[in-house]
């Protein structure tokens, strides 16, 4: 363990304990309290109550709260606590609140449906907010009731989608791009080329925001009993103050807070109990007694793992930009991208182990490295060769992202996934004239003649562009190669009419043969398990989500690929941008979001010179 990760450890150690005492002290008071009165608690009918907030991660994390409150919530275990709350007798309706809650667009299907899923056992899903946007509207809409507070405001105005482009950045940086790309529509490099989109990429980005806009129209005209049409009207009247919401049918009531929490216990009974955060798994957190401190202090540094002996479906997550390498735990939970050899030990360790039955790939990226693509596709091949192998595509699964899911013979999509994008793009930034403009002179000697080819000083010779653009175009042969192979009859039309980068919602790649279904992870992994002819079954991540102590007891990796790993945040590791960064996010965290991701890619290019990546980040809001 290295020093730093010392000191962090005794800085992590003394506030728990701390915090553990002082409030500790309140709890024994309490259950001496409940002691005196009669001992247990009666049960009592449930109203199971989910705050979400912030993104919804895809992996999981099993992190205590460090240095935040709450780690962020996946969506894996959100889809669980909602089928649990539907399953649990006690609970008798269920109350969301979604007003801070930053999904995908796929995630935004995939929790519009869990909600509508409560109708089937007669549950309602009621949902209280004092503002909501576009996007979570369309969510809400799941649920049986909507009721906003009287001075609320419903902005249901559409969807705005934009992408960054950072030409005019690298030329104040005095940096020249240098890119190259096989296909019309593979327009990642103009992000960095140019200062606005080409004709294709223009064409391109209309038709997946159309997909995307019907998509989401009949969404709330289903839920709402309304017609595409009159939903279309009414969001080119938006926004609404709640009043008027409630008369265009829009949401079901108006009413303050406590006036609607009075309701449901009006509704459901005096006795009936409110269940903060319904389903979440406290083990992390922190004790409030003192006496519990010291073992949950040796959990937290001495966990047990959970042994699987019956059968079960594992799911291996592949999220961020996709690179070589092993990843890092953080304490902030995530590990910063999708790395080849982390995720290629847990295919390996999915196919070999016999309690594994069956294996679902979620699939959350949009792309990077051709290298660690490749790496993955293979590992997942040894997998379908020894049992049912099923994707499940989460917001984006584009370029590399869908590389690696053709070994899979079923591919599930949200119908407002953002995928295909088969093509590539390579070339490098020359910095030259940044070193200039900071006085900084190079003098450079070489030994070979290609010994410069990825060299920063210059702009490729007519040799050197000839070389990679025959690298790249074997590159994108082989892609489309297995694309052919796995989709096979299933395409309908030649590859070539639907490569060349271009980018398709869920719903058009199911109209095209590049999907197999439509349906979330929960589906995906029911798919899997009946192909696997399994009846009762454990759901198990793999790797499991890295604990507390990993990430202080983590060591230098014996794997060359990992120890030579690319430097894929070499942009985002300046002083300025560290210090700039979260506090542009605080004001606009979608836009820095999506430039953050850019410049990950854009840290692979540089390393690795060919790449298969998504045209930019198409940030909606």
């Amino acid at each position: 363990m290295n020093h730093r990760r010392l000191h962090l450890l005794t800085a992590v150690l003394a506030p728990l304990f701390l915090a553990g005492v002082t409030f500790g002290q309140f709890d024994q008071l309490k259950k001496l309290g409940r002691t005196a009165l009669g001992g247990k608690e009666e049960e009592s009918k449930q109203i199971a109550y989910f705050k979400l907030k912030g993104p919804i991660a895809e992996t999981p994390v099993e992190m205590p709260p460090l240095f935040e409150k709450h780690p962020p919530v996946s969506m894996k275990s959100l889809l669980e606590r909602f089928k649990q709350a539907r399953l649990d007798n006690n609970v008798v309706a269920i109350l969301v609140d979604l007003q801070n809650v930053a999904p995908g667009l796929g995630q935004l299907e995939e929790l519009h449906i869990a909600m509508r899923q409560f109708a089937a056992v007669d549950k309602p899903v009621f949902v209280h907010a004092e503002s909501l946007r576009t996007i979570t509207y369309a969510a809400a809409t799941g649920a049986s009731h909507i009721s906003m507070v009287p001075t609320g405001d419903l902005w249901l105005t559409g969807l705005y989608g934009e992408m960054p482009y950072l030409r005019g950045t690298l030329d104040k940086m005095g940096c020249t791009p240098d890119f190259e790309h096989f296909g019309d529509y593979k327009s990642a490099s103009e992000i960095f080329m140019r200062t606005g989109p080409s004709n294709e990429a223009q064409e391109m980005n209309k038709w997946i925001l159309d997909g995307l806009y019907a998509a989401l129209l009949k969404r709330i005209a289903d839920s709402r009993g309304m017609t595409t049409e009159k939903v279309s009207d009414l969001v080119d009247h938006g926004p609404y103050s709640a009043e008027e919401a409630l008369k265009a049918g829009l949401i079901d009531s108006v009413q303050y807070k406590e006036d609607f929490m009075a309701d449901l216990e009006k509704r459901y009974g005096d006795e009936v109990e409110f269940v903060s955060d319904y389903g979440k798994k406290d083990d992390m957190s922190v004790p409030e007694d003192p006496f519990a401190m010291f073992a949950f202090l040796m959990k937290l540094f001495n966990p047990s793992p959970k042994v699987y002996t019956g059968p079960s479906v594992a799911i291996v997550y592949v999220e961020g930009a996709i690179m070589t390498g092993e990843s890092e735990p953080s304490p902030f939970g995530g590990s910063g991208g999708a790395f080849s050899t982390t995720i290629r030990r847990a295919l390996d360790k999915a196919a070999d182990e016999d309690t594994v039955k069956a294996v679902v790939m979620r699939v959350d990226s949009p792309g990077g490295s051709a290298l660690a693509s490749e790496i993955m596709l293979n590992a997942s091949r040894r997998v379908a060769a020894k049992k049912p192998l099923v994707v499940s595509m989460g917001n984006v699964a584009g370029s590399g992202g869908y590389y690696v899911t053709c070994a899979s013979e079923t591919i599930f999509a949200d119908p407002s996934t953002i995928t295909a994008s088969i093509g590539v793009l390579g070339g490098k930034i020359v910095t030259t004239g940044m070193w200039d403009k900071l006085g900084v002179n190079w003098h450079e000697n070489q030994r070979g003649k290609m010994a410069g080819m990825l060299s920063s000083a210059e702009k490729f010779n007519e040799e050197e562009r000839a070389k990679i653009r025959h690298y790249m175009g074997d590159v994108y042969d082989i892609f489309k190669g297995h694309v052919t192979k796995a989709r096979g009859s299933k395409l309908a039309k030649p590859i070539d009419q639907l490569a060349g980068g271009r980018v398709f919602t869920g719903a058009q790649a199911l109209e095209l043969g590049l999907v197999d279904k439509m349906g979330g992870l929960e589906d995906a992994i029911k798919f899997a398990a009946e192909k696997a002819g399994l009846g009762e079954y454990d759901i198990r991540v793999i790797p499991e989500p890295p604990s507390i102590l990993d990430f202080f007891m983590q060591k230098e990796s014996e794997d060359y690929a990992s120890a030579h790993a690319p430097a894929s945040s070499m942009f985002l590791d300046t002083p300025m941008i560290r210090e700039l960064l979260p506090l542009i996010a605080r004001i606009d965290p979608l836009r820095v979001r999506a430039i953050v991701h850019q410049l990950q890619i854009l840290g692979i290019l540089q390393s690795e010179g060919v790449v298969m990546a998504m045209p930019g980040e198409l940030v909606i809001h």
